[in-house]
């Protein structure tokens, strides 16, 4: 009978031999474990159980899983394999499941020997449980659990967790560059982009030449006052130089891909010193003309308007003969004598 020597001070000491075939014997049925085992040795068990954990115990005793990666990174619509490989089986036959799990809830992705769920139509199975899809999408980022069951072994049960991030190239980025701003003043360049992922990193250009990051690491810009934003993608200007008239583009790239906007003209006009002074004046002149004519048409009584008391009344003549003036003559006129 084959025995091996454990030495553990704390739990096992060094006269006590483990007999691995008997031990084996303890744990070839649960109910039998429960009703034989409690005869042994207390230590005798505990040390069996060290043996276990360190993979001394012949592995024929139970099914165990590895992965080659438990993090996986995969590209949109690209093929990625999750590996879920057996390193020790007695059962011929096992049963063989995949979950998917994301916001902690379960779902089937294989069962019963066929892909279903979320991968159906777009995966397979491989040898010898690992799972292949076609053309992973977005909506695929989350964690896969690997469960393998095999009834003929005394370890029947065993299980692995991978988890897939699935990364997404940008799309065109909005760029937003202002048409026309003046010399020594502050302005902002904007660029946003909303479906990659990991989230991008973003990158302006200058008449095709790339911005550096830092201006004053490159001789071309060490007097440029701009700054960038790698993360929001801002790129702001602190004071405008002529210098900086021209084509601007930004770029959002992440390790799925990258795209860039259409490049935009960014005109620079110097402060018109000039064009301000004429303005000024013609505007001066404007207010001095409309209160001329206001001062004018006040002294030609344009807006004097009489009282009512100056208004004239017309009467019509009685048919007696007589008739009377206007109300405003403030007398009676005798046009004609009567007798009576």
């Amino acid at each position: 009978m084959e025995t091996r020597r454990w030495q553990h001070p704390a739990v096992c000491s060094a006269s006590i031999l483990i007999p691995l075939r008997g031990a084996a014997e303890c744990v070839r049925s649960r109910h039998r474990y429960v009703t034989h085992c409690k005869m042994a040795n207390a230590r005798r068990m505990v040390c069996f159980a060290l043996y276990v954990g360190l993979g001394l115990v012949p592995s024929s005793l139970g099914v165990i899983l590895r992965t080659t990666d438990k993090i996986v990174w995969a590209n949109e619509f690209e093929p990625i394999e999750l590996t879920c490989l057996i390193e020790s089986i007695s059962t011929n036959n096992p049963r063989i499941e995949w979950k998917k799990i994301k916001n902690g809830i379960p779902s089937y992705v294989y069962f019963q020997n066929k892909v279903s769920g979320d991968l159906e139509n777009r995966a397979q199975l491989r040898e010898p449980a690992n799972i292949l899809i076609f053309n992973t999408t977005r909506s695929d980022t989350a964690e896969y659990r690997c469960e393998v069951a095999a009834i003929d072994d005394q370890r029947d049960f065993d299980e692995i967790l991978i988890s897939l991030a699935v990364r997404v190239k940008p799309v065109v980025p909005r760029c937003s560059v202002p048409e026309a701003v003046t010399v020594g003043t502050s302005t902002e360049l904007r660029c946003l982009e909303n479906e990659g992922f990991p989230a991008p990193q973003y990158r302006w250009f200058h008449n095709n030449e790339e911005l550096p990051l830092e201006p004053k690491t490159s001789l071309k810009f060490v007097n440029s006052s701009y700054s960038i934003n790698p993360d929001t993608g801002g790129l702001k200007f602190r004071r405008v130089r002529k210098e900086d008239a021209g084509e601007y583009y930004c770029q959002a790239k992440n390790d799925a891909g990258h795209a860039q906007c259409h490049p935009q003209m960014m005109e620079v006009y110097d402060v018109d010193i000039l064009g301000i002074f004429l303005k000024t004046f013609g505007v001066v002149l404007f207010f001095f003309c409309l209160a001329a004519c206001v001062c004018h048409s006040l002294k030609r009584g344009c807006f004097h308007s009489k009282g009512h008391s100056e208004n004239n009344y017309n009467w019509a003549a009685p048919n007696n003969g007589v008739e009377y003036g206007d109300a405003d003559e403030g007398h009676f006129r005798h046009k004609s004598s009567f007798v009576i």
